[in-house]
């Protein structure tokens, strides 16, 4: 890693935790510090389970509970339980909270608006635009892609998902039962592989290998949430991919496409795949790829 890009990224991280005030006791001078509000903020007037709270903000169960401990005392939050259940608690903002919430909001604004009315129009342009642009980047450094089964609930929502969207796109329609004998049971190791790719906790993305024989993967089932393209997540499961093949002696990744994706076919030629003849009867696939790992 270039060395002159850590020193610029720690320099940033210093200007703006001093301009927002991010370490001051009292953020907004609303008497908490800013990690207790940012959680009132996140609760929000329709309340949030814990378990979304957690993977919202990256928070481990003990910290969360310090924190929401400290907001009861307050007055401002309450915690309940769903349907009975202990395991699974939403933290609801109380009359004083949403106060509290609807404060801080306005104050947000404030802020906002004094780093911004300084500046001239372009720049304001500029910096909003810079900002946009490291939400960006950001969002993109979070992904994480790793090996899950793929018979859980949310891989059957990631694959739900993916065949809608060939149903729609395909000029023919798509029907997952036709000509596809690949099941679920083909994506177990060392016969195959499923992955999820994930943004704060939540899928955004999945990808299947399965290996046809000893040393060649077949990739399937490549899927991205719309909310999440241009972050690279597709390249990324693409690499994890073939680094699980690569692991289970494949020397060789093909996979096929269907003639309307064409962001999927750019995608393949980038990453070094070469268009080949076609080598199974999948019904809707038109391009068919292989790369040597």
């Amino acid at each position: 890693m270039d060395n002159s890009q850590i020193i610029q990224i720690r320099s940033f991280s210093r200007a703006v935790t001093r301009r927002v005030g991010a370490l001051d006791e009292s953020y907004l001078r609303r008497g908490r510090p800013l990690g207790e509000a940012r959680l009132l903020f996140e609760i929000g007037p329709e309340g949030a389970g814990l378990g979304a709270l957690r993977s919202r903000l990256g928070l481990d169960s003990g910290y969360l509970s310090r924190m929401l401990r400290s907001l009861e005392a307050q007055g401002l939050v309450s915690v309940e339980k769903l349907d009975g259940d202990a395991r699974s608690r939403r933290a609801m903002l109380t009359e004083k909270g949403r106060a509290e919430h609807a404060a801080y909001d306005a104050l947000s604004d404030e802020l906002a608006n004094s780093i911004l009315e300084p500046l001239s129009a372009a720049a304001r342009d500029r910096l909003v635009g810079a900002m946009a642009e490291v939400e960006r980047l950001l969002a993109a450094a979070s992904i994480a892609v790793e090996e899950e089964a793929a018979d859980t609930e949310e891989a059957q929502q990631c694959l739900t998902q993916y065949f809608n969207e060939l149903a729609e796109r395909f000029e023919e329609g798509f029907d997952p039962g036709k000509g596809n004998a690949t099941t679920e049971s083909d994506f177990i190791p060392p016969r195959g592989s499923f992955v999820i790719a994930r943004l704060d906790g939540n899928p955004v993305g999945c990808g299947a290998l399965r290996m046809i024989d000893a040393e060649t993967a077949e990739i399937k089932r490549m899927w991205v949430a719309p909310s999440a393209r241009g972050l690279g997540v597709a390249s990324r499961m693409l690499r994890k991919l073939e680094a699980i093949s690569a692991s289970f002696g494949a020397k060789t990744v093909c996979l096929d496409t269907n003639r309307s994706l064409k962001e999927a076919q750019s995608l393949y030629k980038r990453q070094g795949y070469d268009e080949i003849a076609r080598f199974n009867d999948n019904p809707y696939a038109d391009h068919w790829f292989a790369k040597r790992l």
